[in-house]
């Protein structure tokens, strides 16, 4: 995940970018998640390609940091407090195939549905795990996976301040995992995100253990050169394709192991061009490309949590529920919002008035297409909701496909 892995937006009223206030209190916030990689939401300093950890002769030993550096304070190795999307791990059919799944970067329910999945596949003999981090991360989690105590995973969760990879349920993901699958191997195809820090750690723990001429070392130098040619400019087609490049790279030298891959959904759509500039296909349609039918994509953020009854203007009507985001960190006055698809409502409602307000697809997180409507409930930090109404007539604004709101007849 990137530093730039959240940008904030508003709500939108008669053409001005600024926070509304409504009913004096009310504050719209778009929360237009820049999918660029974990956990999702995830990483921050640049994207690094993803090779295998290197020869034995080159390993060096594990050195974890100081015992002075103090512990972090999250939840515990265990599987997220949260019930887990119904989908299971498809079942794995000779070699070389990779099972690619979208997230919304630091979504608890999320995290619990990878686990579960990386369970099935684990079950089935997989231990190569793909994520939307830098390999010099990756390659920390794996020193990490065979450590006595969370010191290494410490330091890069200190890494991973300002980005969707700092909160707890992510680090009890990766807990989990270690507790639960032992023998997992990460692997990152990002470019260098917090390549200045975690990078940067990287490179001298390799020195002090006498592998600066390590393969090791070469790739962790190039993915730090990734990272800052990224944040030079934060080019998006170039990220796309260099994490595709990187993920080339790594899943080749396993000579047809089959992979589990974890990345932001806007890299999963097969059909997709990729998010920010949409001039290059996205990470999955670029392995599709050269892979075919081996890869596998499923976007998670495209799945409902479950299927509520909510009664709008006096009429029953099945509501797919896509979850809550947090935006406590981008508003004084609210804490979150949960999100609804009415289904088959749009007939009922294309004709209600619209009060002005537009929320552009990319702050929902599921795809929105025209003609749907959505309920909205905004959670004040009192504990006040505020419901909402939009439907997507298939207008835009500024350019942006977006959603209006409307009022109730």
């Amino acid at each position: 995940m990137s530093d730039a892995e959240l940008i904030i937006g508003v709500k939108i009223s008669g053409g001005l970018r600024r926070i509304q206030r409504v009913n004096e209190m009310k504050t719209h916030i778009c929360l237009a998640v820049l999918l660029l990689t974990l956990l999702a939401g995830c990483a921050s300093g640049g994207e690094v390609p993803a090779a295998p950890t290197p020869p034995p002769a080159e390993t060096a030993p594990v050195v974890t940091a100081p015992m002075e550096t103090a512990p972090i304070e999250t939840a515990p190795a265990e599987t997220p407090a949260v019930l887990p999307l119904a989908i299971t791990a498809a079942p794995v059919e000779g070699s070389g195939q990779v099972f690619l799944y979208g997230e919304w970067h630091g979504d608890p329910v999320l995290y619990a549905t990878e686990l579960e999945l990386w369970k099935g596949y684990y079950g089935q003999g997989l231990r190569h795990l793909f994520i939307e981090y830098p390999y010099y991360t990756a390659e920390y989690l794996n020193l990490w996976m065979q450590a006595e105590d969370d010191v290494i995973l410490d330091e890069l969760y200190r890494d991973w301040a300002g980005s969707a990879a700092q909160n707890g349920d992510n680090k009890a993901f990766l807990q989990a995992i270690k507790e639960q699958c032992p023998e997992t191997v990460f692997h990152g195809t990002d470019v260098g995100h917090q390549y200045r820090t975690t990078g940067a750690r990287y490179m001298s723990y390799l020195r002090e253990n006498g592998l600066e001429d390590s393969a090791a070392y070469r790739l962790a130098e190039e993915v730090c050169g990734q990272g800052a040619r990224y944040y030079s400019g934060q080019d998006d087609t170039y990220r796309e394709n260099t994490m595709a490049e990187n993920f080339i790279r790594a899943f080749d030298l396993l000579e047809g192991e089959s992979v589990m891959g974890i990345y932001g959904g806007a890299h999963t759509d097969i059909d997709a061009m990729n998010y920010g500039t949409g001039e290059v296909p996205a990470l999955a349609g670029q392995l599709y490309q050269r892979y075919g039918d081996a890869i596998q994509t499923v976007d998670l953020t495209q799945v409902p949590r479950r299927v509520d009854i909510l009664t709008v203007n006096g009429k029953e009507y099945r509501a797919s529920y896509f979850g809550e985001q947090d935006i406590s960190h981008f508003s004084d006055d609210f804490v979150s919002r949960s999100f609804w698809r009415l289904e088959g409502a749009y007939a009922d409602f294309k004709d209600c008035p619209k009060t002005g307000d537009v929320l552009p697809y990319h702050n929902y997180p599921a795809g929105v297409e025209a003609e749907q409507v959505y309920v909205i409930d905004y959670t004040q930090t009192d504990g006040t909701v505020t419901r909402s109404y939009y439907r997507s007539d298939g207008n835009e604004w500024n350019g942006l496909p977006a959603t209006e709101e409307f009022t109730l007849p």
